[in-house]
């Protein structure tokens, strides 16, 4: 998944989307895995982790069928401090459909898998939270843990590695805008057309390159949610003269981390969303952080069968 995200395509390597991008790779592993510990959640944990550090985008490559208090009240944190949450919506099309968590979580971004067609892949889960999709089906991978050679490969986890890299090259080409307008204009943007989501591709493909390139995609109100309209962030001073009323308004928080700082401009290129080739990009400066290890990958890849 990193290597999706961030790729530097030396020594034969891939090259990411987003290659310019940070990581901060944090290992965790679901209730349930093989080696995970029964007694303890360990994601909610990691979530906070990341919330607390510099990244700006977490990428969850990771599911389960079983909700965890501390995992939402770990991504409400995080949404509070003004992080961007993308989660796969899971590999089980197939076999149940069943919702999957962290992805179905209110302010999280369900991602799901559209293969080079543009259609979305026949394991990828489906619902009324998907929001975006990404290329994620027959994308190449190690074939094993000795990193030698590549396979096809994919699923929603790689798809969701695919729009975290998007959202880290349009928030470094506009470093002012909040997690917010970057979800917004993602939203805007992406490639299906309407106002009303599909319960298997959300609004379509992201393509960052109607923003980048283009300069399609209005930001809209830096506040609030768009994925649920309710206001997760506080940057408008009191007596700036705007608009502080809007659904979901309460108590006042102290968001050091809505507003991000500069980083640096991003550009990139690719064809319309429909394919499976990576876009590049030079100088992406957002940071990016990557929840997940290979064994919780494993899990997600043996889960599609």
């Amino acid at each position: 998944m990193a290597e999706l995200i961030a790729g530097s395509g030396k020594g034969g390597t891939l090259k990411g989307l987003a290659p310019g991008a940070k990581i901060i790779p944090i290992r965790t592993n679901l209730n349930g895995m093989k080696g995970a510990d029964k007694k303890k959640e360990h994601l909610g944990e990691a979530i906070r982790a990341a919330a607390d550090s510099d990244a700006r985008v977490i990428n969850m490559s990771l599911g389960g069928t079983a909700p965890h208090p501390s995992i939402q009240e770990a991504v409400e944190y995080a949404a509070k401090k003004g992080k961007l949450l993308f989660a796969s919506a899971g590999n089980d099309a197939q076999k149940g459909n069943e919702e999957h968590w962290p992805a179905a979580y209110p302010n999280v971004v369900a991602v799901a898998s559209i293969n080079k067609a543009g259609k979305v892949a026949d394991y990828s889960n489906y619902g009324q939270h998907t929001t975006l999709s990404g290329a994620g089906d027959d994308l190449p991978e190690w074939c094993d843990g000795k990193k030698q050679r590549y396979c096809p490969g994919g699923g929603t986890s790689s798809a969701t590695a695919i729009v975290s890299a998007s959202a880290a090259l349009i928030w470094s080409h506009h470093p002012n805008w909040t997690s917010n307008q970057v979800l917004r204009v993602m939203i805007k943007t992406a490639g299906l057309k309407g106002d009303k989501p599909s319960k298997y591709v959300g609004f379509g493909g992201v393509r960052p390159r109607m923003n980048l390139l283009e300069g399609e995609g209005d930001p809209g109100d830096p506040d609030i949610s768009p994925l649920t309209g309710e206001r997760t962030l506080h940057t408008k001073p009191k007596d700036s003269g705007q608009n502080s009323d809007a659904k979901g308004s309460g108590k006042e928080d102290s968001d050091k981390g809505a507003a991000p700082d500069k980083v640096e401009v991003a550009d990139s290129e690719r064809e319309d969303s429909g394919n499976a080739q990576l876009w590049w990009a030079v100088g992406a400066g957002a940071a990016v952080l990557v929840i997940g290890g290979g064994a919780v990958l494993s899990i997600r890849r043996a889960r599609r069968g």
